[in-house]
């Protein structure tokens, strides 16, 4: 435990690692072992009160702060319930409105012009530092199996920034001390949790409640935004409305759970288009499935018209706005496009031209029809007109 406690542990600017410190470390690399019942690669509790009073001792930290480091690196060496047992010591209850007053401060000392607000009680990095052992404590308890008791503990972090900041978090905020990095984590990891622990309901609203808090990069947003969609468009469960506070009125608000992941796949395409996130096949596949069942498919012909040349391959275009218009009746236009895909990009393109002849197919079946129809309508008229009444000038 000596190495633990050595300057290199204790320098202020190495309380928060990189993203890396949040995951596992291979153990191979560092010739520990993972399995529980190993007591040479575990501490036991007198030496984490030792390395506590240690690590207190060298660089000032609190009794929380120490257990959230040594929490961490029995997470990294693979200990997950070491590491559980280290974090189960954290009072989080009483440090919570703590780091509430901090967070809040630190927003308000960066909306001050003067920069004259009241101390915090805690310092950006021990919250940061105190956020991450939350964070890993909820990972812990995932690897586990004990979804429901992580998901209550990931929404601790959630609970506390959003009771500290209720108009939302604002730009560049905690990112000198990678509180947001630990904040985007959070915010992806609780509704997988609750999935996993079979509540519906709780995943739904913290799908809706980090689409609509937090200030989350464009990236994570986008990938909320399409499991989210998923979720709702294949569990099968009814989610209710969203009470959204901030929506202007005559707005469109979802009614269902198809609507809803719509919506979300809309929003994503038009994020594709103005190029602010990676084109991703996937969400045409989703989406076409929604507007299909929804039979809206000249919808889903709107979306891909205004997707940019570069984004989407000009042949695949072409065939699935055939089909949509296709779905919609259009045939002629239908055919039209899939000649135009014949003619210049795919002339030997086999499901094109399957689809091509059975609109042409189609097409004389109902002008056959047509036909017939229109002689039946003659027959009809023709019998039954009274030739005995009519002038003798007509047959002249």
């Amino acid at each position: 435990m000596k190495c633990l406690c050595s300057s290199e542990w204790l320098k202020p600017n190495d309380l928060i690692q990189s993203s890396e410190s949040l995951t596992t470390k291979d153990c191979s690399k560092s010739g520990c072992s993972s399995q529980t019942g190993s007591g040479e690669q575990r501490l036991d509790n007198g030496n984490i009160e030792e390395a506590e009073s240690s690590l207190r001792d060298g660089v000032c930290l609190n009794y929380e702060e120490a257990r959230a480091l040594l929490g961490r690196l029995e997470y990294q060496r693979g200990n997950v319930e070491a590491a559980l047992r280290v974090f189960d010591g954290i009072d989080i209850a009483a440090i919570a409105p703590k780091m509430k007053i901090s967070v809040a401060r630190r927003a308000e000392h960066r909306k001050s012009r003067f920069r004259n607000s009241a101390a915090a009680p805690m310092s950006m990095n021990a919250v940061s530092l105190l956020f991450e052992a939350i964070f890993l404590k909820a990972k812990s308890l995932q690897d586990l199996g004990r979804f429901k008791e992580a998901a209550q503990s990931c929404s601790i972090i959630l609970d506390t920034v959003e009771s500290a900041l209720p108009g939302g978090v604002p730009e560049d905020f905690g990112t000198d001390c990678k509180l947001q990095e630990i904040l985007n984590k959070a915010v992806e990891l609780l509704p997988e949790l609750w999935k996993l622990a079979g509540y519906f309901h709780e995943a739904v609203l913290s799908y809706r409640r980090a689409l609509t808090h937090f200030n989350l990069d464009a990236v994570s947003t986008a990938r909320i935004q399409k499991d989210f969609a998923i979720f709702l468009l294949y569990e099968g469960n009814d989610a209710s409305p969203p009470n959204l506070k901030s929506q202007m009125d005559g707005s469109f608000v979802p009614r269902n759970n198809i609507e809803e992941a719509i919506l979300l796949f809309m929003i994503l395409f038009r994020n594709f288009a103005l190029n602010k996130v990676e084109w991703d096949p996937s969400v045409l596949d989703h989406l076409t499935f929604a507007l299909s069942v929804s039979g809206e498919t000249k919808a889903l012909a709107t979306q891909v018209e205004e997707l940019l040349p570069s984004i989407m391959d000009r042949k695949e275009r072409y065939y699935t706005l055939a089909l949509c218009y296709l779905g919609e009746g259009d045939d002629l236009v239908a055919l039209n496009l899939l000649r135009r895909l014949s003619a210049s990009e795919s002339p030997n393109c086999v499901k094109a031209l399957l689809l091509a002849s059975k609109i042409c197919g189609r097409i004389a079946i109902m002008q056959r029809v047509s036909h017939l129809q229109a002689e039946h309508l003659i027959v009809r008229k023709v019998n039954v007109i009274n030739w005995k009444q009519l002038p003798i000038a007509y047959w002249a």
